[in-house]
């Protein structure tokens, strides 16, 4: 089969489709074939070096598809060849097939295209174990989401003004805040123009934010804690500002305030299938009555997948990237 594949470490050209060993279904596994797969920055770091896949993951790239199912390994007992599904993966995404665990794949929902399904396993997952499962974000509380725009924060707006909180989020450009708005999100700050500590102090009456989802790391860490509530929940989920800093335990303390840090894709296959489950349970239906809907900013042929990654280097982009096969 063909796959986008790392030929080296470095910029986004290295990427390139070459034929790779069609995989082996095991017990447990389904067999998909891909119609398209989401681009995260997680894919950006491995092509990089810096993000090595886990061992028993394919070397090359992508972390959700959608696609049909063509066949299932022993012991599967809820799926069947011509199901039309998504699914969360270790690695692999970038090919014409994948195999993947059966308790994380989902279908298709209710007038998602297919192609567009590919943009739901990550951003869903991560938003939903994090922001709700972890941080346990509740009606009339206020989750502050730092990149706003992305694929990530276009999916955690929606869920969390479906469930009664409001949201303030972070974003470089009066156009993306707009589109940001046009979700739900209520307080819309320019990080470029304005301190997001004193907008989100002012927005909430000196009370502050109660989730925090970043994507920034160290150096948010001390304006994030700043822009806590009493009891506020702080859930790092990326390094794009660096991963080391000085953390000033009073700013916690004082707070009561819960610094939660996570990874989705080194999890055990264990807690995956628990997430997915949960999301199946509480997101599914809302997207399958179309009050959340995947957020779309590009869609392109894997032959083209140093473009996807350039236009994701460049954060242009409003959504998600993703590469049909």
């Amino acid at each position: 089969m063909k796959a986008v594949v790392i030929t080296e470490f470095g910029e986004p050209d290295v990427l390139r489709v070459q034929d790779v060993p069609d995989p082996t279904v095991r017990a447990g596994e389904v067999l998909i074939d891909v119609a398209a797969a989401g681009v995260n920055r997680a894919d950006l770091l491995q092509r990089a070096g810096h993000y090595p896949p886990p061992d028993d993951s394919p070397e090359w790239p992508g972390m959700e598809v959608s696609g049909t199912i063509s066949a299932v390994g022993a012991d599967v007992d809820h799926w069947t060849p011509g199901d039309q599904v998504c699914a969360l993966l270790s690695g692999g995404g970038y090919a014409e097939r994948v195999v993947v665990p059966q308790g994380q794949v989902l279908p298709v929902p209710k007038d998602v295209d297919l192609v567009d399904a590919a943009a739901l396993p990550e951003v869903t997952a991560t938003v939903w174990s994090n922001v709700f499962m972890a941080a346990g974000l509740r009606p009339g509380e206020v989750l502050l989401i730092h990149g706003g725009s992305s694929g990530i924060g276009t999916m955690a707006i929606q869920l969390a003004t479906q469930i009664g909180a409001k949201v303030a989020v972070t974003c470089g450009t009066q156009e993306k805040l707009e589109r940001c708005r046009d979700l739900g999100a209520e307080i819309l700050i320019n990080y470029r123009e304005q301190d997001f500590v004193e907008a989100v102090a002012e927005a909430t009456g000196g009370r502050g934010a109660n989730v925090v989802l970043d994507n920034m790391g160290a150096s948010y860490l001390s304006r994030n804690l700043r822009s806590l509530a009493y009891g506020g929940r702080i859930v790092v989920i990326g390094m794009q500002g660096g991963a080391k800093t000085e953390l000033n335990l009073n700013h916690l303390m004082s707070r009561r305030a819960a610094l939660i840090a996570t990874t989705l894709r080194a999890r055990p296959a264990g807690e995956k299938e628990t997430i997915m489950a949960s999301v199946g349970q509480h997101v599914w239906p809302l997207l399958s009555s179309g009050v959340v809907k995947p957020v779309i900013h590009a869609r392109l042929p894997m032959t083209e997948a140093a473009q996807a990654h350039r236009i994701m280097a460049g954060s242009q982009h409003v959504g998600k990237i993703l590469l049909t096969t």
